[in-house]
């Protein structure tokens, strides 16, 4: 397998822990968003969007995070299964990945944040102050589900890193990069805790991958 990935993206962050989760091996290609890598040509005949991660396999490439984290799923259930067994817990798990990667992540990713720099005029405050406000938004509600009866265990939900936990983990590392007060958040922070203790988590951090 092949990832085309930049390091610090949360998206491919997430797809590294799965792959490591996993088992599966895999080759890097960096593509670097901060040098516009993402859009030449070249790579957008990989992804249309000029977006990461992309997963190529067998000849086959995948896109889209939590897509690829269920074809993950699917191709080695056996292995770290990242969905619980029953359909209930398993929608449950779906919407806490959803919160991050469909609420959090997507209006303070790269692209987002240098539109409003670079087309609005945003300042440089304002652009963190923009970022903080939809991070504390969403962990506040993350952190009120995670406490409840529905989300017990050592992880997002239950005693076993899932699907949930791959998408938080990275969040709340680009939480840190713009100085988000994590104080508020004790189960999320009880939760990364047990999840960095893994090699799967700690291997995939940015600080271990190719830039």
């Amino acid at each position: 397998m092949e990832l085309y990935n930049y390091f610090r993206s949360s998206a491919a962050y997430r797809v590294r822990i799965a792959l490591n989760l996993k088992e599966v091996a895999y080759t890097q290609l960096p593509v670097n968003l901060q040098r516009g890598e993402q859009n030449h040509p070249q790579y957008k005949q990989v992804q249309p969007q000029g977006l990461v991660p992309a997963l190529r396999d067998q000849g086959a490439v995948l896109l889209q995070s939590l897509a690829i984290c269920e074809y993950l799923e699917e191709a080695y259930p056996e292995r770290s299964p990242l969905l619980p067994v029953n359909r209930v817990d398993r929608a449950r798990v779906r919407a806490i990945s959803e919160i991050i990667a469909c609420d959090i992540h997507p209006v303070n990713n790269l692209r987002v944040l240098n539109y409003l720099s670079q087309c609005l005029d945003i300042g440089e405050q304002e652009k963190i102050s923009w970022y903080q406000h939809w991070i504390e938004e969403g962990f506040l509600a993350l952190e009120q589900l995670l406490t409840g009866e529905e989300y017990p265990g050592k992880f997002c939900f239950g005693d076993t890193p899932g699907l949930a936990d791959l998408c938080l983990v990275p969040q709340m590392f680009n939480a840190r990069r713009f100085g988000v007060d994590m104080a508020p958040y004790p189960e999320l922070l009880r939760i990364e805790s047990n999840c960095q203790s893994l090699p799967a988590f700690a291997d995939a951090h940015p600080d271990n991958c190719s830039h």
